[in-house]
């Protein structure tokens, strides 16, 4: 059976997701607590109680174990891959996959994470005897901000991005965040106020670079022949994608290019059936302004070295042929850290966006799209990288 008629015979459905009452600064929750919120609002999402979860997938810390005990549930199957900020997407290709071979009926999918407050939060720590810690962090590249600097960097040689276009990434979804009440920062920027901000590590600014917030979510997956049993209408997995090329930015095999990103976008695509033409809403992982600019070509929407351009023409933000990171992103929305629950919370237009306040359902409420949508998110850069297709579509 290929994937693509086993996709349509076996069909999964996102039938609940909810984010945590409040994102942002959230000193009085722990990571464990942003994690039981996400999740306690998203099954109500669902229509459902925690006796109906028999399946749950997080990342390691603090992990499915300590999830599944502190919501009183014993799953029949766990998943507790940590890859980074693209854990989720992860999560949800593997929730499909259990659900398809009988191991699970419904899978809770939950993010947490004290980002800026670090309250319950996993230290991090890079030993010296690590491949980073030997060959990278003695020549003054330690974490994200310094080590992302070296592809961004590669690509302007290479491929002639400007400064101006890579702050324009900012500007586009500073536009989208305008219109997102919960966004962290929603006030409209223009290139010169991206680069007038702070100099973190060159190229980056201030305003290219994610927040760092408290926050959490909560996705719930089923089999899509079930529906009719949920209150509102099912987002249809249509395709995934999951790979992975090195742990350390300075073995990129092309310092301008995710093979990765690529590699999951083609497994995503061939499995839903799909091309880039039929996508009409795309999300990015956005750790730093340049990653949308990896995201456009490696998926295809754009050729090489034009991605910028594209951007900085107006092509993403509101109003423009594709619709890009339009909860405003990690940019300008929130950033937890681990991004990839909110790519996936926030992957619906604004007008069509399912409430992302904790779930409170008055009876018979729906959220009718007048249109269908199909999104790919993904990630580029350090690590692994996944993609997810989906689709929405419900009658008035």
């Amino acid at each position: 059976m290929s994937a693509r008629t086993m996709s349509t015979s076996m069909g999964v459905i996102i039938a609940g997701a909810a984010e945590t009452d409040q994102i942002g600064r959230l000193p009085g929750h722990s990571t464990l607590q942003l994690h039981i919120e996400g999740a306690l609002n998203a099954v109500a999402d669902a229509g459902l109680s925690l006796r109906d979860i028999d399946g749950i997938a997080t990342v390691s810390a603090p992990g499915p174990v300590q999830v599944a005990h502190a919501l009183g549930i014993t799953p029949d199957w766990i998943d507790g891959t940590g890859v980074g900020g693209t854990s989720f997407l992860l999560h949800v290709r593997h929730a499909v996959a259990a659900i398809r071979a009988g191991y699970a009926r419904t899978v809770l999918i939950t993010h947490g994470e004290s980002g800026r407050s670090r309250v319950g939060a996993a230290p991090f720590r890079l030993a010296a005897s690590s491949p980073p810690g030997g060959f990278e962090v003695p020549y003054g590249t330690f974490g994200p901000t310094t080590t992302f600097t070296i592809p961004a960097l590669r690509y302007m040689k290479e491929y002639g991005l400007t400064h101006e276009q890579l702050a324009y990434v900012a500007v586009a979804q500073r536009r989208w965040a305008a219109k997102n009440p919960r966004a962290a920062f929603r006030d409209p920027v223009t290139v010169e106020d991206v680069l007038a901000s702070r100099l973190v590590a060159y190229p980056f600014h201030l305003l290219e670079c994610c927040l760092v917030t408290d926050g959490g979510g909560a996705l719930v997956v089923a089999l899509a022949d079930r529906a009719a049993e949920f209150p509102k209408p099912a987002v249809h997995v249509l395709g995934t994608g999951e790979s992975s090329e090195t742990p350390m930015i300075s073995q990129m095999v092309d310092f301008t290019e995710s093979q990765a990103f690529r590699r999951a976008g083609q497994a995503a695509f061939a499995e839903a059936g799909i091309g880039v033409s039929d996508v009409d809403h795309l999300m990015i992982y956005d750790a730093f302004a340049h990653v949308p600019i990896y995201g456009l070509e490696a998926l295809g929407f754009v050729g090489k070295g034009e991605a910028g351009a594209f951007i900085a023409d107006g092509n993403t933000e509101p109003g423009g042929s594709l619709p890009l990171n339009t909860n405003g992103g990690g940019l300008s929305y929130t950033h937890t850290g681990m991004y990839g629950m909110f790519a996936i919370q926030g992957g619906r237009p604004p007008a069509a966006r399912r409430s992302r306040r904790p779930a409170r359902r008055p009876a018979g409420q729906r959220h009718p799209w007048q249109r269908r949508h199909v999104r790919h998110l993904r990630r580029a850069g350090l690590g692994p990288a996944a993609a997810l297709g989906a689709a929405g579509a419900a009658s008035p």
